[in-house]
């Protein structure tokens, strides 16, 4: 379909003029990941026919009808458990998350996500399932959801805790094994139930995590339906559960994100990663290295939360780069890097067949000779931008390496390469300097910045950090997001504010005490 492309991209950026651009918007959202992971003739045709094909009333009554009897199921489901207690809740979240990180469980579910999705490897995601799962529980298990949960007695404010009702859930194909888990306890903590509807290319991980989690609860003698998988997904009925259920828990690409905003439901969305990284002239050198290769590799760079860019001062920019390569990397030469990027990207779009893939297999698409023990790729950039692809997300084992003065070098060029692409989401600095590390948050637009830490692994939260556990990064109004934080089981639940009088009511001050005589005398 000739022009097809940019035909969509008309549509979406028309998308308040038009509320019929819901839907394409949302087969935008739901498909873009797997639009870049398709082979490459389907990039070319399918997926830009698939966008344009106008969805048959007949169609949308049944998808409609179909995400009707689900939200009607959640909401029996979740009735039953609205008044809970506290421990109730907490037992039901802990059998949840032992029916898919229990031994035995775990590995095969690790190994099914691999071949199901064809995306990242089997240790990356069995370290999502087995020890991200276990982590976020124990980052919520103590916190006090039912009921009173907070007392502010300088305002002499009680606030209660109450369910919102039944949570529209969308999942990624990059995550798709641990991402159901994590939503689906946060849900449930605050007593809500939750409908999930998974990316197709990995539709049978999700039913299997949910039918697991679905017994879980029902060993507690709680409702199963408070967990549902939407099991055929389509794009239909991923844009119903959005209007149909009472907030959307979205995770995915910056559409999706918009769709879900403008569906009429409130929802809670995440922005898109493109994460800089600095290493200062007081890192420890060998540490940052290893913790770059860790967080670049971990699950073939299937997150979005991988290092895609390193920016390096220039006094220790040699033996850095040294230590890279001692940790695998492979420095492409300016004809290897032009070959990269000719895999890299089709017609300016992220390529399918390099996303979250082994080195060896990229490196025989584009034609180049590396070791086997090669773990990923060093591009050598100085430009920023659509003609400078390299500085953008890569969502693969491929590092952008830039050579920079000092760390006002590093607050431009991180500014620079996230106003291209991830702005909002998140940075880091490999540094032993409070004041650069300082200067770099208090002057880049991002809502984390990770410290000496491998990114990919510490940004949602992890044991080393005090950052909440999650799967959903807020990215501000940097990246069109209404929060910044991780989103846990707080951002899922209302909240009723008791208030009481003060022990002393407040008086206002004289005018010169709370305006001042400068002010008054303008």
């Amino acid at each position: 379909m000739p022009g097809g492309r940019r035909i969509v991209e008309k549509i979406l950026l028309c998308f308040h003029c038009r509320k019929r651009a819901l839907y394409i918007i949302t087969m935008y959202s739901v498909l873009s990941r797997s639009i870049r992971r398709a082979p490459l003739s389907v990039v070319r045709t399918t997926s830009i026919r698939g966008f344009a094909k106008e969805v048959s009333s007949e169609e949308k009554k049944q998808a409609s009808d179909e995400v009707a009897s689900y939200i009607a199921r959640s909401r029996v489901a979740q009735a039953q458990i609205e008044n809970y207690s506290q421990e109730q809740v907490d037992r039901m979240i802990k059998a949840i998350v032992w029916s898919v990180a229990q031994p035995g469980v775990s590995e095969k579910i690790a190994q099914f996500t691999v071949d199901e999705s064809r995306l990242g490897n089997y240790d990356g995601k069995f370290l999502k399932i087995n020890r991200k799962t276990r982590a976020t529980l124990m980052d919520i298990i103590d916190d006090k959801s039912v009921g009173i949960i907070e007392e502010d007695h300088a305002r002499n404010l009680v606030k209660i805790a109450k369910p919102i009702g039944v949570i529209g859930a969308l999942s990624p194909s990059t995550n798709p094994e641990a991402t159901p888990v994590i939503k689906a306890i946060s849900s449930i903590k605050g007593r809500n139930s939750i409908v999930i509807a998974p990316h197709p290319r990995s539709k049978k991980t999700n039913k299997m995590i949910v039918d697991l989690m679905r017994e879980a609860i029902v060993k507690c003698g709680g409702p199963p339906d408070l967990v549902i998988s939407i099991d055929e997904p389509s794009l239909e009925k991923t844009n119903q559960l959005m209007i149909q259920c009472d907030r959307v828990l979205a995770t995915g690409g910056g559409a999706m994100v918009s769709a879900a905003y403008s569906s009429g439901t409130p929802a809670l969305g995440v922005g898109v990663g493109n994460a800089v990284v600095t290493v200062d002239d007081t890192a420890s050198l060998a540490e940052a290295a290893e913790k770059i290769r860790i967080s670049k590799t971990l699950d073939y760079a299937a997150s979005c939360s991988a290092d895609n860019s390193l920016l390096v001062f220039d006094a220790i920019y040699d033996d850095m780069l040294e230590l890279l390569v001692k940790e695998g990397g492979h420095v492409l030469n300016d004809d290897e890097k032009a070959k990269l990027q000719a895999v890299t990207w089709v017609d300016g779009h992220l390529n399918a067949n390099v996303v979250a893939q082994p080195p060896q297999v990229i490196a025989g698409m584009a034609g180049i000779d590396i070791p086997d023990d090669v773990k990923f790729f060093i591009v050598k950039e100085t430009g920023v931008g659509p003609n400078h692809p390299f500085s953008g997300e890569k969502l693969s084992v491929t590092l952008t390496l830039y050579k920079i003065n000092n760390i006002e070098d590093a607050v431009k060029m991180t500014n620079m390469i996230q106003e291209y692409q991830g702005q909002g989401h998140s940075c880091g600095i490999y540094s032993n300097n409070d004041d650069n590390i300082i200067t770099l948050a208090s002057n880049t637009k991002t809502s984390r910045v990770m410290v000496n830490q491998p990114q990919a692994a510490s940004n949602s939260g992890n044991l080393w950090n005090g950052m909440r556990q999650t799967f959903s990064l807020g990215c501000g109004s940097w990246g069109g997001n209404s929060i910044n934080h991780n989103i846990t089981w707080r951002d899922l639940i209302n909240e009723t504010w008791v208030s009481k009088p003060l022990k002393e009511t407040k008086v206002i001050p004289s005018d010169e005490e709370l305006f001042g005589k400068d002010i008054m005398n303008m």
